[in-house]
């Protein structure tokens, strides 16, 4: 089994390099940037020029100075350099598949999703988005994917990745939820959590397996059959366990958090994330700031959930629709309120398939809907999202760090919805769009 998902990846993502634009290597370049937005300060730069030699950013220098020899000149004096964008709520296993869900469940399989991995991966490069972490899919296929593109196997954006979800029993992340109770699947308890004990466990278990980060469900959801997203679902001694033992070994902790109580149980506990947290408030705030702890707000998704639960709830899981119809505005009111109270907030779509993968950039102009200057929500999927991934490589149009940049022709400060459709990326000093 092993050798047959490896040559399945191995054939697929050979034929998926085959098609995307751009060169197979590095190189030197001089970039010519008509204006730069660095991701290390808030004030936009005109007239900049970013040497790039193979992988790196090697200076970034005021004004239009000659190439150096060797380097190749990439003129963008008409556009707008940024770093390249990073989505720190993202499934990229996960797409939309119409039709009876419940069947879908029980009819798909990891082989079928790392299909649609490969395919992802690629389409959410060719959309500016250079890292992305991933958290929630199969924990074998988000790693062998995560490798694959470090090895240049596959196309796509740098990975962070959580693998399975941690849930308890009923929780969002239960596999079994809604289903007659004499079924099982190998591998449906494996991340179920319903003791400190079996948290520690998990934990090291996912790091043994090559996650990076621990993505943890301590309250209901919205996809999920039957859970209440109000509710903690997850004991706080359960919650400790699983932050106490993820940042032993290093790892961050994002938490799936709907309802007041688990998010401020988790950011009390020590969570470095509160995913969607649609039901926190002013005390919520309080906590967010006096912790340290980021909010990934996660609008696009709620936006384009409402609009399906609408239209197609025969598309959603029972339950789904009704609650999609309460959680959606809350979202977008949640991040005006954090934003407002001075919360750290880090750009997130959990795109899973209710908005097509590459259409990340979307979040932007709702981000900026709900009250965040265009500025702050740019420093939201740059130097906010690498912070929050830990990586000091990432985020920002700086000396030493990796030459991840994208370029739009429109001024993104006053037209942000340009940021949904880059002219360039360059992604580890390779060219994957250029002009188009």
């Amino acid at each position: 089994m092993k050798f047959s998902r490896n040559l399945l990846l191995s054939a697929v993502a050979t034929a998926a390099l085959l098609t995307v634009a751009g060169g197979a290597s590095a190189r030197d370049y001089l970039i010519h940037a008509g204006h730069l937005i660095d991701g290390v300060t808030k004030t936009e730069q005109a007239k900049v020029s970013v040497l790039v030699h193979n992988d790196r950013i090697v200076s970034v220098q005021t004004g239009f100075v000659d190439a150096p020899k060797g380097a190749e000149l990439v003129d963008l004096s008409d556009s707008t350099l940024l770093p390249g964008f990073i989505d720190c709520h993202d499934h990229i296993t996960q797409s939309f598949h119409p039709g009876d869900p419940i069947r879908n469940t029980l009819t798909r399989t990891d082989f079928d999703d790392e299909l649609d991995g490969v395919n992802n991966l690629k389409a959410e490069l060719m959309a500016g988005f250079t890292s992305i972490r991933d958290v929630g899919g199969s924990t074998p296929v988000v790693v062998a994917l995560k490798r694959g593109v470090a090895k240049g196997v596959i196309p796509g954006p740098r990975l962070w990745v959580a693998g399975a979800p941690i849930s308890p029993t009923g929780g969002h992340g239960d596999p079994a939820n809604g289903l007659d109770p004499e079924l099982a699947h190998p591998g449906w308890n494996d991340t179920i959590v319903d003791s400190p004990e079996a948290a520690r466990r998990i934990v090291r278990t996912l790091k043994r397996q090559g996650a990076d980060l621990i993505k943890i469900l301590p309250s209901g959801g919205v996809m999920s059959i039957g859970d209440d997203p109000k509710l903690q679902l997850m004991a706080d001694d359960e919650i400790k366990a699983v932050i106490d033992t993820a940042h032993a070994l290093g790892m961050k902790v994002a938490a799936h958090a709907h309802g007041e109580i688990a998010i401020n149980h988790a950011i009390e506990l020590g969570v470095d994330s509160i995913e969607h947290g649609s039901y926190a408030d002013d005390a919520s705030y309080k906590l967010f700031k006096q912790h340290g702890t980021y909010l990934v707000p996660t609008m696009l998704v709620g936006a384009r959930v409402y609009i399906h639960a609408k239209e197609h709830p025969e598309d959603l899981n029972p339950s789904t629709a009704e609650k999609a119809l309460v959680i959606g505005p809350l979202l977008k009111r949640n991040l005006h309120d954090a934003y407002a109270a001075g919360v750290k907030i880090a750009f997130g779509t959990d795109t899973f398939g209710m908005s097509a993968h590459g259409e990340n950039g979307q979040e932007f102009a709702i981000m900026v809907d709900a009250g965040m200057p265009a500025m702050e929500a740019i420093w939201a999927a740059t130097h906010n999202a690498a912070d929050l991934l830990g990586s000091s490589e990432v985020g920002a149009v700086a000396a030493g760090k990796y030459a991840d940049m994208v370029a739009v022709r429109a001024d993104p400060l006053s037209d942000i919805k340009s940021l949904e459709h880059p002219s360039f990326i360059m992604k580890g000093g390779v060219i994957y769009k250029s002009g188009q």
